[in-house]
């Protein structure tokens, strides 16, 4: 994986609703965070079979 340096550079500066990263290196973790939950949202299904008790 590449840094994203788009994201990182079109982030909404003076935007009340979203919070800006300055620093490279946390933005750079940030991105991993949510890229690996949508990965993980993606591939994740729940098991389709209904138990009856």
């Amino acid at each position: 994986m590449r840094f994203p340096i788009l994201p990182y550079l079109y982030q909404p500066v003076f935007c009340r609703t979203y919070k800006t990263v300055y620093n490279p290196w946390r933005f750079w973790f940030l991105h991993q965070v949510r890229y690996l939950e949508r990965c993980w949202l993606r591939e994740y299904r729940p098991d389709e079979q209904h138990h009856s008790y």
